[in-house]
């Protein structure tokens, strides 16, 4: 199976591994709207959490495995007997489940974190696979820490999963260790040694932790194997997983060494990235491949001079085949509502009437108060006005004195549930009166974790967008906000962080 194909399975853990980042939990309706985006764009298999794990990521699993139409919606789960037959309960509405079922293997992970012998983790991998097997069609099994697990009994325990019914062998470089020669050359011997290899589907999980991942998993594509595990942004634990966008375009761009093909609609993959980003409050680095801000921009004589010659001197893709536009400065204070209509849906954006009037709103609010609005200036108001459409709290009015003189001051006005609450205080700076005066009215005491500022294009008049993560009781909520107001977005994203955490509070309390 695995040599007769050149199409590679697009495996998707955004919402899983990615999930697992500090900091980047995701509400069910987020989860919901990123299911859907990556359904549309192709994505062959989607891993939408760990059931177990809480009764929130039961719900995310179940209710984004309904509404499944083509994806594979798939659930992980330890090898314990509970975890499995409650992966199994989650995914069973999908029109197609999968589970996916893992242990430590190596000696490393056995001794200090199973605290079990090879003979014990071997019954674990048979029964444990068996029993996803009598409950779907479709089981994954992988042995964490694959690459540095001995490599006869790596063997012995991917010969008994594939015995017991694993349709799926999933390679895990869990801590990023491999190098492509040497994971490239795993994949190759495990095929060409574990009997019934051509009975499964092989899978790379590459980590990032020596910037690899992406080049590990080729390497494994190119050895083999075809699933390749991935998430949007490369989000996931410690730094990260293999950057699906990456992966998809190395394969698109270089099937002349690399023939192989995906199903991802890759015009989809910049709408995708920003939609991570604003779920998780991560900002995307500005020369980060394929996504980020200025990996189609030129400011090099030399380079702009080649480009307006040929645009393939210095770019070996089209932005637009990305999702990215050439221009960006297409939108003033005088442009219509058919017009800002047309804008959002080549940016991704298709809004319902109403949502639409208020976005248009705001938009010429923005385009008076600002010179030149850009994509980046379009897209940010609009993912800040989605991503609060549910929340209770809203700012109403900001007033805030600062400068050498002091003492910083900060009037607040909070819309709560229809009614407005102010409060004033006096703070270290103007940020600091902000959120006492913000805490004075909402009544918290969560702890601000990160406090970050950038500008969402160039120029002094820019859009800042400002990201917020705050934690209380072991929950923890992002939120980010823009305005070329930086105080306004300041409040803004608290605000929305607050919200976030009172609707996971009410989740935990009910659950």
């Amino acid at each position: 199976m695995t040599d007769t194909t050149d199409k590679i399975i697009i495996f998707d853990t955004t919402m899983r591994d990615g999930e697992q980042s500090p900091g980047a939990s995701m509400t069910l309706r987020e989860k919901l709207e990123l299911a859907e985006l990556l359904e549309e764009m192709g994505v062959d298999v989607i891993e939408a959490g760990f059931p177990a794990a809480s009764a929130g990521d039961f719900e995310c699993v179940s209710t984004v495995a309904e509404r499944s139409r083509n994806a594979v919606i798939c659930g992980l789960a330890r090898s314990t007997p509970k975890d499995i037959e409650r992966c199994g309960e989650a995914v069973r509405k999908a029109a197609r489940p999968r589970i996916h079922t893992f242990i430590s293997t190596s000696p490393v992970h056995m001794k200090h974190k199973l605290k079990m012998g090879e003979n014990a983790v071997l019954e674990a991998v048979g029964r444990s696979v068996a029993q996803a097997r009598n409950l779907v069609d479709d089981v994954e099994w992988s042995p964490e820490d694959a690459t540095r697990t001995d490599w006869e009994f790596l063997c012995r325990t991917i010969d008994t999963a594939i015995a017991s019914g694993a349709t799926t062998i999933n390679i895990p470089d869990t801590v990023g260790y491999s190098h492509p020669d040497e994971y490239g050359a795993l994949i190759r011997r495990l095929i060409e040694t574990i009997p019934n290899s051509d009975k499964v589907i092989w899978s790379t999980h590459c980590h990032n932790d020596l910037g690899l991942a992406v080049a590990n998993s080729l390497a494994g594509v190119a050895n083999g194997a075809r699933q390749v595990e991935c998430a949007i942004n490369g989000l996931g634990e410690r730094a990260g997983n293999a950057a699906l966008e990456e992966v998809v375009m190395a394969l698109k761009v270089r099937r002349d060494t690399l023939p192989f093909h995906t199903s991802i609609d890759s015009t989809r993959l910049a709408r995708a990235s920003k939609m991570v980003s604003t779920i998780t409050g991560f900002p995307v680095q500005y020369n980060k491949a394929i996504v980020g801000k200025n990996a189609f921009a030129h400011e090099s004589g030399i380079h702009q001079d080649g480009m307006l010659k040929n645009n393939q001197t210095y770019e070996i893709m089209n932005p637009e085949d990305v999702g990215v536009l050439e221009t960006s400065l297409v939108m003033g204070k005088h442009s219509g509502r058919h017009a800002f209509r047309d804008k959002l849906l080549t940016l991704g954006y298709e809004l319902e009437d109403d949502v639409l009037n208020d976005a248009f709103k705001r938009f010429k609010d923005l385009a008076d108060r600002k010179k030149d609005v850009f994509d980046e200036d379009i897209a940010a108001l609009v993912d800040d006005q989605l991503s609060t459409a549910e929340e209770r709290a809203s700012l109403n009015s900001l007033r805030v004195v600062a400068g050498t003189q002091g003492p910083q001051t900060a009037d607040v006005e909070i819309l709560i549930d229809g009614t407005v609450r102010s409060a004033s205080a006096q703070g270290n700076g103007p940020v600091d009166a902000i959120f006492k005066a913000i805490t004075e009215i909402m009544q918290h005491s969560a702890k601000l974790e990160l406090f970050q500022v950038h500008a969402v294009t160039g120029g002094a008049d820019a859009q800042a967008t400002v990201s917020v993560r705050l934690s209380e009781d072991g929950l923890v909520a992002t939120a980010r906000s823009s305005d070329p107001d930086t105080l306004t977005a300041t409040a803004r994203a608290y605000i929305h962080a607050l919200c976030k955490l009172d609707i996971r509070r009410a989740k935990r309390i009910a659950a």
